[in-house]
C-alpha cells in the first residue's frame, strides 16, 4: 500500500469515528466536549503563565478550580432547565401537537458562552507566556468581554 492510499484510509477512519460520535451524542455533546477541553487548557495555560511570572500559588490554583466547578454547576443547571422545559412541553403540548422534539437550547448557549470565556482566558495566558497576540484578536476579546460583562447590546 502506498502513502496516498494510507492517508486516505486514515482520513476515512477519522471521519467514521467523528461521524459515529456525532450520531451518538449530537452537537450538544461536541459543544460540551469543546468546553471541557478548553476548561482544561485554560487551567494548564494559567498555571504555566503564573509559574513563568513567579506568581503561582496553590491558593490561586484552588480558586481557579472552584471557578471551573462553578461553570460546571451552571451548565448542569442549564441542562436541568432544558429537561424541565421538555417535561412541561411533553405533558401539555404532546396531546395536541404530537411528539415534541428534544431540544437543549439553554445548555448549548451556556456551553458556548463559557467556551468563549475560556478561549479568551487562554489567549490572555498565551500573552503572559510571551506569545505575540494579534491586535485584532486582542480587540475582539476585549469587545466580547465588555459586551458579556455589561449585558447590554451595542447602541450604535
Amino acid at each position: 500500500m502506498n502513502a496516498p492510499d494510507k492517508a486516505t484510509e486514515i482520513k476515512a477512519v477519522i471521519t467514521l469515528a467523528l461521524s459515529f460520535l456525532t450520531g451518538l451524542w449530537g452537537w450538544l455533546g461536541w459543544a460540551i466536549a469543546v468546553f471541557a477541553v478548553s476548561m482544561c487548557a485554560d487551567y494548564l495555560t494559567g498555571s504555566w503563565a503564573a509559574r513563568a511570572c513567579g506568581e503561582w500559588s496553590s491558593a490561586a490554583a484552588r480558586q481557579g478550580l472552584w471557578h471551573k466547578l462553578g461553570e460546571i454547576a451552571a451548565l448542569l443547571v442549564a441542562a436541568l432547565c432544558d429537561i424541565a422545559v421538555q417535561v412541561i412541553l411533553h405533558s401539555t403540548a404532546a396531546p395536541l401537537l404530537g411528539e415534541t422534539p428534544s431540544r437543549h437550547y439553554l445548555t448549548l448557549i451556556v456551553a458556548i458562552w463559557y467556551t468563549f470565556t475560556e478561549l479568551g482566558s487562554i489567549i490572555e495566558n498565551a500573552g503572559k507566556l510571551g506569545a505575540p497576540i494579534p491586535e485584532g484578536l486582542r480587540r475582539g476579546i476585549a469587545l466580547l468581554r465588555d459586551k458579556t460583562e455589561s449585558g447590554s447590546p451595542d447602541k450604535g
